[in-house]
């Protein structure tokens, strides 16, 4: 089943990078993609995350499906002078709170976000805590 998706995914999007065991994708493409995934029966957005790199911040999405016994996970690198990917709760409501937790924990904004603000923490805390360079 998987190599099905991976097969009309790599169609659909033969610039994508395909790698064991996720989707690497660009910023630009993000939107694009994961609107194909949610129309290809990926109906449930199961976690958003992200990871502090030396470099870059790795924002990782997990995709579900409901009929078959399929799952992906999409990987987007941003820089850290702006991390900005655009926001997937016009896909899934889901998203929301997820996002909202990405911004509270690392500072990832999410474009279009229909109210990015923190979600864990007071508004006037100061910093991101999950980030490597925070000094608490």
């Amino acid at each position: 089943m998987e190599n099905n998706i991976h097969a009309l995914i790599k169609d659909s999007f033969p610039e994508l990078e395909i790698q064991e065991g996720h989707l690497q994708v660009s910023p630009e493409q993000l939107a694009k993609l994961m609107d194909f995934l949610k129309e290809n029966g990926f109906a449930y957005l199961h976690d958003v995350t992200a990871v502090d790199w030396p470099q870059h911040f790795t924002v990782v999405y997990q995709v579900r499906s409901y009929e078959k016994p399929d799952k992906l996970t999409v990987k987007v690198n941003v820089a850290k002078d702006k991390p900005v990917v655009p926001s997937m709760t016009g896909l899934w409501d889901s998203a929301d709170w997820l996002e909202r937790e990405v911004y509270d924990m690392f500072g990832i904004k999410f474009t279009g976000h229909p109210n990015l603000k923190r979600i864990l923490l007071d508004d006037s805390f100061m910093g991101y805590p999950l980030r490597k360079d925070f000094v608490g």
